[in-house]
């Protein structure tokens, strides 16, 4: 079945909730009406009302049945509520008059709304910069238990026979050490299943077991270790140059004893730049589609859009945000 169908089938009987601060901006708007008319689940669209129904009704988009809040105009008693919760959470952090300035800010009253469980996920970044919406979440959502920090990882899938694989960490992390490491290799695996993949995770280097020598390499190594004592379950392995993960014919010769080396189908990478130019090089050369950003490891899902993003890119990422909660 094509991904997003199956996503689809997943969560619509749920009714999920997801909040979009940046709620007027038409190519958020689009997608709400479309979620919305698909009956896929409920959007929440944060902003003037009068200046979202005017876009809508600019570009013919039909908003019936959907939720618009604007702070500003937030029932006292309720934003009180908000502003408590907020404060607690932040244990000194922020006074109650600080708050109900920070509340202002959408992607803070929308971060708020999932963790008061007012809404199931959030999806931002459209016009806002990744460290603006990932902020909130980190403060206020924070990473579930036994993981120090979020990570980012893209589907990459090509074709219609649904060659399917997930990236990690190409997004947030720039040089994360061998616990990171090992965290996000078992939060990719995880991510991976919800998907549909079946995960093999390999945990990349420019050496296969113990072929070169460096802190790099070592690092790789004692990740692998790490995170194969955290989820004696899953198949993990590294160090593991790619061609010998993805390629059977050369894990035969570098890696006959591996679970993993020839058919990998997570790909962890070392540090945020090889992450990064590796996603880009599979889907300008390859021809895949890259699938995200989906941050993985916070309690609840938030979701970061590219700025560069359009209407359908938002429509998939708020469809991944819903599947995103059935883990929670």
């Amino acid at each position: 079945m094509d991904l997003f169908e199956s996503l689809k089938a997943k969560i619509t009987s749920h009714d999920f909730k997801i909040v979009f601060p940046e709620g007027t901006e038409p190519r958020i708007i689009g997608a709400a009406a479309r979620l919305n008319a698909d009956r896929i689940l409920k959007p929440i669209l944060i902003g003037d009302a009068a200046d979202i129904q005017s876009i809508a009704s600019a570009k013919g988009f039909n908003l019936t049945g959907i939720t618009i809040i604007d702070p500003q105009a937030y029932p006292q008693a309720d934003f009180d509520t908000m502003v408590a919760a907020f404060v607690e959470r932040r244990k000194g952090k922020a006074t109650a008059e600080q708050a109900q300035t920070i509340l202002q800010d959408p992607n803070y009253f929308g971060t708020m709304m999932v963790y008061l469980d007012l809404a199931d996920g959030m999806v931002s970044g459209a016009v806002h910069s990744t460290g603006d919406t990932v902020r909130p979440a980190l403060q206020i959502i924070k990473t579930k238990p036994g993981i120090q920090r979020t990570s980012g990882a893209f589907i990459m899938q090509r074709g219609r026979d649904n060659e399917r694989y997930l990236f990690s960490d190409c997004a947030i992390n720039i040089n994360p050490n061998a616990q990171e490491l090992a965290e996000i290799a078992v939060a990719s695996a995880r991510t991976a299943e919800l998907f549909d993949i079946d995960p093999k995770v390999a945990l990349l280097s420019f050496s296969t077991m113990g072929s070169a020598r460096g802190e790099e390499v070592t690092k790789v190594q004692e990740a692998t270790k790490i995170a194969q004592e955290l989820a004696p379950d899953l198949d993990i392995d590294g160090e593991l140059q790619f061609d010998a993960a993805y390629v059977p014919v050369v894990a035969n010769q570098k890696a006959p004893d591996s679970k993993v080396a020839g058919q990998a189908n997570v790909f962890v990478f070392p540090e945020l730049q090889s992450g990064n130019i590796g996603y880009k090089i599979a889907q300008r050369f390859g021809n895949f589609e890259a699938i995200g950003p989906i941050l993985q490891g916070l309690n609840k899902p938030i979701s970061d859009l590219s700025r560069g993003s359009n209407e359908e890119d938002v429509y998939k990422l708020a469809i991944i945000t819903a599947a995103q909660a059935l883990q929670n």
